[in-house]
């Protein structure tokens, strides 16, 4: 399989991380298992579903999908060939852009088309009407522009300052400190990042610690896995390998052996 990413143009740069394709040469024999793993952020996937498609319990996915945050281990199954586009998002997109309370979207999806909002910009039609893999980039940005545009809803800057220093922190930093520098009750403090973010600080807050550890395997920089534990404020390295299989659904050791990782944060499980 063929996967790469893309950099968002300048005027998406504060909503969208990267762009994303997956294409395979063929049609499989057997199904594969993609395994998405929590990075704290929201997207979209536009898949092609005459070469294949994405089914979740065993239900198929819309062609055009708008995803909240991942926070547990979870599958999807691909039937036939793959040709699909996706956005990462930052962790607030599906406010800022989709005008959404995030926390609808939580471990969940929707089928695109059904937004009120989104239905005179016929993005599946134009997407389907265009073949080049640039054009379908420039249509799928040109239609986040327009929400965005579109949105009636003002950037809640304490939700996005209390990203910013968590994310700063690695997902270190003291929640309660932090509450109440932004002078809030610990429940409207929550509240608030909840609608914002989709997850509360405190689990947003273990998924940035885990996606830095999980950096850190990748680049295999450490001596010994409970390097990476105390680096990253587990207490030990039981407490770190239970957490990653939270959010991965293997434990470090497993991940390490599936040599057909694809993706920044999802994997191919039965390779």
């Amino acid at each position: 399989m063929k996967y790469q990413e893309i950099p968002p143009p300048s005027y998406l740069k504060h909503h969208v991380r990267y762009f994303w394709t997956l294409e395979s040469g063929g049609v499989s024999a057997t199904p594969h298992i993609f395994g998405p793993v929590a990075d704290g952020c929201p997207g979209l996937i536009f898949q092609q579903s005459a070469d294949g498609i994405f089914y979740q319990e065993k239900k198929p996915l819309p062609d055009l999908l708008l995803y909240g945050q991942t926070t547990k281990a979870t599958t999807l199954e691909l039937t036939g060939g793959v040709y699909a586009i996706g956005v990462c998002c930052y962790p607030n997109a599906l406010k800022s852009v989709f005008g959404l309370n995030a926390d609808e979207l939580t471990n969940s999806c929707l089928d695109l088309g059904l937004l009120d909002r989104t239905k005179d910009f016929h993005l599946a039609e134009k997407l389907g009407n265009t073949l080049s893999l640039a054009g379908k980039i420039d249509i799928i940005a040109a239609f986040l522009f327009q929400q965005i545009n579109k949105s009636s809803t003002t950037t809640d800057t304490v939700t996005q300052y209390a990203l910013s220093q968590i994310i700063a922190s690695r997902g270190s930093i003291a929640l309660k400190d932090l509450q109440q520098e932004l002078q809030l009750t610990e429940r409207s403090f929550e509240r608030r990042f909840k609608q914002g973010v989709g997850i509360s600080p405190k689990l947003f807050s273990r998924i940035c610690r885990f996606q830095h550890s999980l950096a850190q395997l990748k680049s295999n920089n450490y001596t010994k896995l409970s390097d990476i534990a105390f680096e990253n404020d587990y207490a030990d390295q039981s407490h770190y390998i239970r957490a990653f299989k939270e959010f991965t659904g293997f434990s470090p050791y497993q991940y390490q052996k599936k040599s057909s990782e694809i993706g920044t944060n999802f994997m191919l499980r039965n390779s």
